[in-house]
C-alpha cells in the first residue's frame, strides 16, 4: 500500500498508560517503527510529547477510549507541527486479531500511515467549554425530572391522586397542596380550596384526589423530595447565565438559529455547542447530517 504518512505515530490510551508507536524512514526505503509506553500523568504526557516533537511526528492517531484520549490530544493540539487525529473505536477495530496494547498501537499506526482512517470532529476549546455547560445543564434538568416523577409515583404510596387531575405537580396550585401537606393540613376540602386560576373549576375532583393516607413519614419524603427539587433551580440558571455569557460573541449566529421555527433559545445554544459554527468541517449536509446521527437507515 501506498505511503501517505512517513512521520506518524499511534497511541492506544488506558488509565494508567499510554502505549505509542511511531513511524519514521530508516535505512534505504525501509521505515522504523519504535514503541514505547509513558504514564498518562502530566510528566508522562509532557515526556511523550517531547519524543514525538524530538521525532519530528507530524501526525497521530489514537482511539476514542471513554475521556482518557482527552489530556494528550489537547496537550498535542497546542504542541506546534503535531496534529492529533482522534479515530472512532468501530472504524479501528474492523479487523480481529489484536489482543494487546501494544499491537493496537502498531495498528493504529499503520491505519494513519496508509491513510485508511478519518479523523472525528472535535471542536476547538471554546466551543468545548461551552459544550461541557449545555451538557451538565442538560443532566441536570433530567435530574430535576427524575426527582417530579419520583415525587409523583411517592404520592401514589399515600393514595393521594393529585397528578391524576394536575397536570403538573410541581405547578403553583399543586406546590401550595404539597406544602400544606408537609405543614399538617389532612382536611381535603381545604387543600383542594387553595387551587388556583382554572384548577379552580376542579375543586369536587381535588378534593377526592387529596383524600388518602398521609402520614408523617410522607410528609418527611415528600419534603425532602421538594426540597432537591428547589436545590436543582440554582445551578440550572447558573449555567444558563453562564452559557448566556459565553455565547454572546456568537449572538448573531444564535438569533439566527431561533429563526428556524421549533429551534428555541435553549436548543439553538445546544446546537452551537454540539456542531460549532464553522460548517466548513462538514463537507455537505449530508455529513453533517450523518455526523449528528441524524441520517435515514437504510435497511435494503
Amino acid at each position: 500500500m501506498d505511503v501517505i504518512e512517513e512521520r506518524c505515530g499511534g497511541a492506544d490510551l488506558g488509565k494508567t498508560d499510554v502505549k505509542v508507536c511511531i513511524r519514521v524512514p530508516g535505512t534505504g526505503k525501509r521505515a522504523r517503527y519504535e514503541v514505547r509506553t509513558f504514564s498518562t500523568m502530566n510528566d508522562g504526557l509532557l515526556e511523550l510529547r517531547d519524543w514525538l516533537v524530538e521525532n519530528r511526528i507530524a501526525r497521530i492517531g489514537m482511539e476514542a477510549t471513554a475521556s482518557y484520549w482527552k489530556p494528550l490530544f489537547y496537550l498535542l493540539e497546542a504542541t506546534e507541527g503535531i496534529e492529533p487525529w482522534l479515530l472512532n473505536a468501530r472504524h479501528i477495530k474492523t479487523v480481529p486479531g489484536r489482543k494487546t496494547d501494544v499491537k493496537d498501537c502498531q495498528w493504529i499506526c499503520k491505519l494513519v500511515e496508509h491513510g485508511l482512517v478519518r479523523p472525528s470532529f472535535v471542536p476547538p476549546r471554546d466551543i468545548r467549554q461551552l459544550r461541557d455547560l449545555t451538557r451538565y445543564r442538560t443532566e441536570t434538568v433530567r435530574d430535576q425530572a427524575r426527582d417530579v416523577n419520583r415525587l409523583a409515583m411517592f404520592l401514589e404510596d399515600t393514595g393521594i391522586k393529585l397528578s391524576s387531575v394536575v397536570t403538573d405537580i410541581t405547578g403553583r396550585s399543586a406546590r401550595a397542596m404539597l406544602d400544606a401537606l408537609v405543614a399538617g393540613e389532612r382536611d381535603p376540602q381545604r387543600l383542594a380550596s387553595l387551587a388556583l386560576g382554572s384548577l379552580q373549576g376542579k375543586v369536587p375532583r381535588l378534593t377526592r384526589a387529596l383524600a388518602g393516607d398521609f402520614n408523617g413519614h410522607h410528609a418527611f419524603m415528600i419534603a425532602s423530595m421538594l426540597r432537591a427539587i428547589d436545590e436543582a433551580d440554582n445551578p440550572i440558571s447558573r449555567l444558563s447565565e453562564e452559557i448566556d455569557r459565553q455565547l454572546q460573541p456568537l449572538r448573531q449566529q444564535v438569533d439566527l438559529l431561533i429563526t428556524i421555527p421549533g429551534i428555541s433559545l435553549t436548543l439553538a445554544q445546544v446546537l452551537i455547542a454540539e456542531i460549532g459554527f464553522d460548517m466548513s468541517r462538514f463537507a455537505t449536509a449530508g455529513h453533517l447530517a450523518s455526523w449528528a446521527g441524524v441520517c435515514p437507515g437504510n435497511k435494503e
